[in-house]
């Protein structure tokens, strides 16, 4: 049997250093998307060290940067015919407002477009592997979120919880919106919310304030830690009770029912529309 390849983005730290060593202590290939090399290899060698696995690299990939995003899908495809998880982990918090490279509020940027670019980057090889699982980490802040269609890059108004949930409702729409266009594929696409996690997301790194106040919230009993946040996303990335499922969104390993705008087809539509436009994709790209 050949060995599986699982790529995990924002993989240098929190959830998804976790995500990627017990992948690979499940015998996973898997690769490291991180956006800085230093910290990134830091990362890979603490996940060779404790998952006891030599399966394990990094690639540098940048979500704030389509340019970024197009090198890492090209190199993948270079060295790899078949991805058989793909874990959509990063994401980021903004206390004040900041645009990526290509000019995207960073939070819709981040934590969607460049996902959804990278995953319909890599949507053919997925399709080449026996069953693919691609898994999206959402937040239960999609329930208070919604898409700004008149202002999505909220160039007026911004706030960081109004900027986190729309990015977090983008993810539950993208997840619906392509299950259904990988029907009848291989592929299956499912999202969840992993909790209250101790991470650093949201820090900003040029401060000391946002590490101090991580440092007191992550200690709180009713925070979880990066272990215990990725479990859901290694249930759908690796279960069989999950074989086969599609178009769901999960707490705790158990479905949960989406709340009603989450279930909009119509505006699911036009933020892939949006979301197409937005990050350029060619013709012969699109699904």
């Amino acid at each position: 049997m050949s060995i599986q390849t699982a790529i995990v983005t924002g993989a240098n730290s929190g959830m998804g250093l976790a995500t990627t060593i017990e992948l690979a202590r499940q015998g996973y290939h898997v690769i490291m998307a991180c956006r800085s090399e230093k910290r990134g290899q830091e990362a890979l060698q603490q996940a060779l060290n404790q998952s006891g696995s030599s399966k394990i690299e990094l690639m540098l990939c940048d979500l704030g940067s389509l340019d970024s995003i197009r090198k890492f899908a090209h190199r993948f495809r270079e060295h790899y015919d078949q991805l058989d998880v793909l874990v959509n982990n990063a994401g980021v918090v903004m206390m004040k407002r900041k645009e990526t490279s290509d000019g995207f509020e960073q939070c819709i940027g981040i934590n969607h477009l460049g996902h959804f670019l990278l995953t319909l980057l890599l949507v053919e090889p997925l399709k080449a592997s026996n069953q693919a699982r691609i898994v999206n980490v959402s937040s239960g802040a999609y329930k208070v979120g919604r898409i700004h269609f008149d202002d999505p890059h909220l160039h007026k108004g911004y706030n960081p919880f109004k900027s986190y949930a729309q990015s977090k409702l983008a993810n539950v729409l993208f997840t619906r919106s392509l299950a259904r266009r990988l029907e009848g594929t291989s592929v299956t696409v499912n999202c969840l919310h992993p909790g209250a996690v101790g991470t650093s997301i949201g820090v900003d790194r040029s401060t000391g304030f946002g590490t101090r106040i991580m440092a007191l919230v992550s200690k709180l009993p009713f925070f979880q830690s990066p272990e215990e946040g990725a479990r859901t996303a290694l249930y759908l990335a690796t279960s069989p009770d999950v074989k086969g499922v599609t178009e769901r969104y999960f707490y705790q390993q158990k479905e949960q029912p989406l709340k009603d705008h989450a279930l909009d087809d119509e505006a699911a539509q036009r933020l892939w529309t949006w979301s197409e436009e937005q990050v350029g994709l060619g013709e012969n790209e699109r699904i």
